[in-house]
């Protein structure tokens, strides 16, 4: 298998890129598989994702040596059923209540970056680098690389990555926001482990919400975003995790938003 996906009792997905050997190199099965993946996390329980590469490098984009055993129609044929699988994953992972998480390493290309851009918190090692890579062999982008770089680093910065192609180390790829943070390489596994398990234990429900609130705000005007932010919190409020949320911090206790689905109106 070429993506790995691991459920546990409690509500944690991992997502693994299992191409160590080709740099995850993304074709028509890794494609494919990262579909199910994503099919896979939309079960009711799944409460965050955390989404690694095996081996030296996250993703080093698509696998141009399958590509280049097709060409004319045959390899417009393929490549459209490559990015219809990736593309509907991609769909699938932001419509979730359940945050993703993903660590990247080593060399993050093309495709690369748009799965480490779909993750709510990425973390980098701080010996990643970072490259486009699409204009540099003639080809366009896709994975919503031409989405997430202009809103993550704005529109200028955007055009430079990815006419230019020039590579660049995790420092700056913290610095302009295309991550949220860099970790030391040695760290990366537990730190990011860390992190998707203290998202899973938190208020799914409202998780969700935020990150369509947030997604929603980029293209919306600020009165009706209002609105919608508006309804969001008298729903989350009213809530099990709401309810079990506000008895937590007037208990002075920790939150158990895992059991707040189960909770009955009135307790």
């Amino acid at each position: 298998m070429s993506v790995g996906i691991d459920i546990s009792d409690d509500g944690l997905a991992r997502v693994t890129l299992r191409r160590g050997d080709a740099g995850n190199a993304i074709g028509l099965a890794t494609a494919r598989g990262l579909l199910d993946a994503a099919l896979a996390c939309q079960r009711a329980d799944v409460r965050a994702v955390l989404l690694t590469g095996e081996g030296r490098s996250f993703c080093v984009g698509g696998d141009l040596r399958e590509f280049a055993r097709l060409d004319g129609a045959a390899l417009e044929e393929h490549l459209i059923a490559v990015t219809d699988s990736l593309h509907e994953a991609l769909r699938i992972f932001a419509r979730l209540d359940a945050p993703m998480v993903a660590a990247v390493q080593g060399a993050v290309a093309g495709a690369g970056i748009g799965l480490a851009a779909a993750a709510d918190v990425t973390l980098a090692a701080d010996d990643a680098s970072f490259t486009a890579a699409y204009t540099g062999i003639g080809y366009s982008p896709d994975a919503g690389v031409s989405w997430f770089l202009p809103r993550l680093v704005g529109p200028k910065r955007a055009l430079d990555l990815l006419l230019t192609n020039r590579r660049i180390p995790a420092a700056e790829a913290e610095a302009i926001g295309l991550v949220s943070r860099t970790v030391a390489a040695d760290l990366l596994t537990e730190e990011a482990a860390r992190t998707a398990e203290a998202l899973h234990r938190g208020p799914t429900a409202a998780v969700g919400a935020t990150r369509r609130l947030v997604a929603a705000g980029l293209t919306s005007d600020l009165g009706p975003h209002l609105d919608r932010e508006a309804g969001a919190l008298a729903a989350a409020a009213a809530s099990a995790e709401g309810r079990e949320g506000v008895a937590a911090f007037l208990g002075k206790r920790a939150p158990d938003f895992a059991r707040a689905p189960s909770l009955t109106s009135g307790t």
